[in-house]
């Protein structure tokens, strides 16, 4: 396949730009994935995936590098949280062929708007870090939300970083910096299975995925660290207009006759 020069720039841009808004508050799917959609149109699905999954694995990984050495993340939770991610997404990409994951649509378009009117009615959710949970009810509840979530990113995805982001921060009493950090390294879990699947298969455009990465590690870097030095503000304010850019985003999807 023949990309050009400003095809490769382009996406590298998107690449940058999907990585800086993943690496504060996740969401960076809905830049990167349309923007190869749009510029490789030749591409079969499957590379198109595979490229997309290998480059913001690459991203999720410098982000997660960044915030361990501005933060104290909880590595006894959220570790086995991501293992239980890796696997279950596995599982969720396999029972895309039983069942059209499209159905899910409507239920999280109502999960999500539930997550912004409550983020936004209540101003001081997540501006603390209190965490609530022992050790043991706390790997508990990891595993079980690891393993959900990384179901659902393997089965459907949109959102998979807003939804762990809000269960540390509810679930967890985590503050919304402490619980992005928690969040990269879960979804670090869904994703590098993904990646590893594709690549497994044959199945990325490495000419691509290469620089793609080479981007997403300039963006994760810069995104992490605006995150670290504004803090829980910022993140906060992301995280509201990423829950509005995904609920009219699915809210299109649903509306879209098919």
């Amino acid at each position: 396949m023949l990309l050009s020069t400003g095809t490769i720039a382009a996406l590298c841009g998107f690449a940058f730009l999907a990585a800086f808004t993943d690496a504060v508050v996740g969401g960076g799917g809905l830049i990167q994935l349309p923007a190869l959609l749009v510029l490789v149109p030749d591409a079969p699905l499957p590379a198109i995936f595979g490229t997309h999954k290998l480059a913001s694995t690459v991203g999720t990984m410098t982000a997660v590098h960044r915030y361990a050495g501005g933060l104290r993340i909880e590595w006894r939770l959220t570790i086995p949280a991501a293992v239980a991610s890796f696997a279950c997404s596995l599982l969720g990409a396999h029972a895309v062929s039983a069942i059209d994951p499209s159905v899910l649509r409507p239920a999280i378009l109502v999960l999500l708007v539930g997550v912004a009117i409550f983020t936004w009615r209540a101003r001081d959710f997540g501006t603390v870090h209190l965490p609530r949970l022992g050790p043991r009810p706390a790997l508990a509840a990891g595993l079980v939300m690891g393993g959900a979530l990384g179901f659902y990113d393997g089965f459907f995805g949109p959102g998979t970083g807003t939804f762990l982001i809000f269960g540390f921060v509810t679930l967890f009493g985590f503050d919304f910096l402490a619980a992005t950090s928690a969040a990269k390294v879960v979804n670090l879990g869904s994703n590098f299975s993904a990646a590893l699947y594709f690549a497994a298969t044959d199945q990325v455009l490495y000419r691509l995925a290469l620089p793609m990465a080479a981007a997403s590690i300039v963006g994760a870097t810069m995104g992490s660290r605006l995150a670290l030095a504004k803090g829980v503000g910022l993140v906060r304010t992301f995280f509201l207009a990423l829950v509005t850019v995904l609920v009219v985003k699915l809210a299109l999807d649903t509306l879209r006759p098919h």
